[in-house]
C-alpha cells in the first residue's frame, strides 16, 4: 500500500507519528527547476532593484535557503546540464561547450564531445533505482539523436526535451511548437506555461509516491519573444528607467585590443516579459504543491545553467556589478541564482555564502533518497546537507571551471579556480593569469596576481593538478598560421 505524503498529518491523530514521519523523510520527493540563461541579477531575491518582476521565485527564496555564491559548472548550457545530470565535471568527458558549438578564433578550440554517453549514470537513473518516478520537461540539449534523450537516460516521462538548445521550431515560444517531444497545444499557447502544466500533471499523478521532476525551461534563451501583454507592461516600465544602456569598458579581446559592447542597464522590455512569464510558470508549480498539501514535504531547488546574456544576441540583460555574462569565465557568466527549500532542513529566509555548484544536486538528492552516489567515473559534486542544515562549510577545497573555446558571446578560452574567496582565471591563448579577491571585488576589476604571487602560484598549481586529474584538453594550433597556443 502506498503511503500518501499528507498522511503524516493523520499520523498525529492515530498515534504513530514517529514511524510514518521517518518513512516519509527517508524518501523525499524533488522538484528541480532549471532556467536557461537567467542572470544572477535578474531575480529580485538577489537584486531588489531588478527591472524584472519575480515574485514567485522571491517567495521560494524566502521559504528556503538562498545561496549567494552558487555556480553553474560552465559558462554555457550543455556542460552545466551534463554536470547536473551526472554530478561530474563536464571536462571529464570533453563536454566543454554547448552541443555542438565550434567557433573559431586565434587558435582552434579543444575537441568537443557533444553528447552525454549512455554509460553515464544520471540523477534520474540513480533515483529510479530507489523507486522514484522520474519526469523531465523542457530543454535537454545533451545529445544529437533520440538515443541520447531523456527517456533513454532514466526519465520515465519526457515533455519537450530533445537535441535543440532553444525553441527553434514552429512559432518558437508559442504553439504550434514544432517540438518532436511535445504535442502542440491550442494555437498561441505559451511554452513556459505549458511546461509548468506538464510538470503539475506529473506531480498530481505521482503525489502518493516518491518522485523527481525536473522542469528545465527553454526560457529565457533567445529568440527574444514575449507575451504581448507582458511586453506592453515592460515597455511602459522602461520609460521610467534612464541612463546609458551599453558600455564597452568590460570586454577587451586580448588578441587585438578591440572592445565588445556590454549591457550595463536593465530595461529590455521583451526580456522582462520573458523573465516574468517564467516566474509565473514557477508560481504555477509552487501553487500545485500547495493545493496538494505537499509544500511542506517536497524539496524544491532552483538555479540557472549560465549567466545572463549581456554581450551578444541582443544583449538583453545586465549582470552588473558582476563582470561579463554568458560565455565568460567572469562571475557574470557562472554565478547563478541558487535556491533550495527543504522542509525540515532549511530555515526559511536563511542565507548561505559558502561556494556551491550545480554538480552538487546529484550527490545531495541521491544520498537523501538512500541511493548510492556513484557514476561512470568520479563524482565531483558533494552533499549540500551540512549547509542546508545551517552549517558553514563543506569538505571541499576548490571549485573549477574549464572552457577551452571561443564563445559566441566573445568570451576567451580559459579556466578558473575558486579557493575560499579567491578566484584565479587562466587564459589559454597566452597563459596569463588574473587573481581576484571576490570578498572585496565581486566585479573582478582589480587583478592581484602580482600583489599576491605566492597565492597565485599555489592556485595555479592546484588548477594544473586538476587538469591532469580530469584529462583536460586545450587549444590547438591553426597550421596555416604557424602559431602555437599556450600549454600548461
Amino acid at each position: 500500500m502506498q503511503i500518501q505524503p499528507n498522511l503524516s498529518r493523520l499520523a498525529l491523530i492515530c498515534g504513530f507519528v514517529i514511524p510514518l514521519l521517518s518513512l516519509v523523510a527517508a524518501k523525499p520527493s524533488f522538484v528541480l527547476i532549471l532556467v536557461d540563461d537567467l542572470g544572477y541579477m535578474d531575480v529580485g531575491a538577489y537584486n531588489p532593484k531588478s527591472f524584472y518582476d519575480t515574485p514567485n521565485i522571491d517567495r521560494l527564496a524566502a521559504s528556503g535557503m538562498k545561496f549567494t555564491d552558487g555556480y553553474a559548472a560552465n559558462p554555457v548550457c550543455s556542460p552545466t546540464r551534463f554536470g547536473i545530470q551526472t554530478g561530474r565535471y563536464p571536462t571529464r568527458k570533453d563536454a566543454t561547450n554547448y552541443f555542438s558549438g565550434r567557433r573559431g578564433g586565434l587558435f582552434n578550440s579543444a575537441p568537443l564531445h557533444d553528447r552525454m554517453d549512455l554509460e553515464e549514470i544520471t540523477i534520474a537513473e540513480a533515483l529510479g533505482k530507489k523507486g522514484y518516478s522520474t519526469f523531465f520537461a523542457g530543454k535537454w540539449h545533451l545529445g544529437p539523436t533520440e538515443e541520447f534523450w531523456p527517456t533513454k537516460q532514466g526519465y520515465d516521462v519526457n515533455a519537450g526535451g530533445f537535441s535543440k538548445g532553444g525553441p527553434y521550431g514552429g512559432k518558437k515560444y508559442f504553439s504550434p511548437y514544432g517540438n518532436p517531444r511535445l504535442d502542440d497545444g491550442p494555437d498561441g499557447e505559451h511554452l513556459p506555461d505549458r511546461l509548468a502544466t506538464e510538470t503539475c500533471a506529473f506531480i498530481d499523478k505521482n503525489k502518493g509516491k516518491p518522485f523527481f521532476a525536473m522542469l528545465s525551461f527553454y526560457s529565457v534563451h533567445t529568440p527574444l519573444i514575449g507575451r504581448p501583454d507582458l511586453v506592453a507592461k515592460y515597455k511602459k516600465k522602461a520609460t521610467e528607467v534612464s541612463g546609458a544602456e551599453f558600455g564597452d569598458e568590460e570586454m577587451t579581446w586580448p588578441k587585438n585590443g578591440k572592445t565588445r559592447k556590454v549591457r550595463i542597464l536593465q530595461k529590455h522590455a521583451v526580456y522582462g516579459a520573458m523573465v516574468e512569464a517564467m516566474d509565473l510558470a514557477v508560481g504555477k508549480v509552487l501553487k500545485k504543491l500547495e493545493e496538494l498539501g505537499l509544500e511542506d514535504e517536497v524539496v524544491v531547488a532552483f538555479t540557472s545553467d549560465n549567466g545572463g546574456l549581456s554581450t551578444s544576441e541582443g544583449s538583453p540583460t545586465s549582470n552588473l556589478p558582476l563582470r561579463g555574462g554568458k560565455g565568460w569565465l567572469y562571475e557574470g557568466g557562472i554565478r547563478e541564482p541558487f535556491l533550495v527549500r527543504w522542509p525540515g532542513k532549511t530555515e526559511p529566509g536563511s542565507v548561505c555564502s559558502h561556494p556551491v555548484m550545480s554538480t552538487d544536486f546529484f550527490s545531495t538528492f541521491v544520498k537523501a533518497a538512500g541511493g548510492k552516489v556513484e557514476g561512470a567515473g568520479p563524482i565531483d559534486g558533494v552533499d549540500l546537507m551540512p549547509l542546508l542544515e545551517g552549517g558553514k562549510t563543506l569538505q571541499r577545497e576548490a571549485l573549477y571551471w574549464h572552457y577551452p573555446h571561443y564563445s559566441n558571446q566573445g568570451g576567451f578560452p580559459g579556466a578558473a579556480i575558486r579557493v575560499g574567496n579567491w578566484k584565479m582565471i587562466e587564459r589559454f591563448e597566452d597563459g596569463r593569469v588574473h587573481l581576484y579577491d571576490l570578498a572585496n571585488d565581486p566585479g573582478e576589476r582589480s587583478d592581484l596576481s602580482k600583489v599576491h604571487p605566492e597565492r597565485t602560484s599555489d592556485m595555479r598549481d592546484k588548477l594544473h593538478k586538476w587538469y591532469r586529474e580530469v584529462d583536460a584538453k586545450f587549444l590547438r594550433a591553426k597550421g596555416e598560421e604557424g602559431r602555437q597556443p599556450w600549454r600548461p
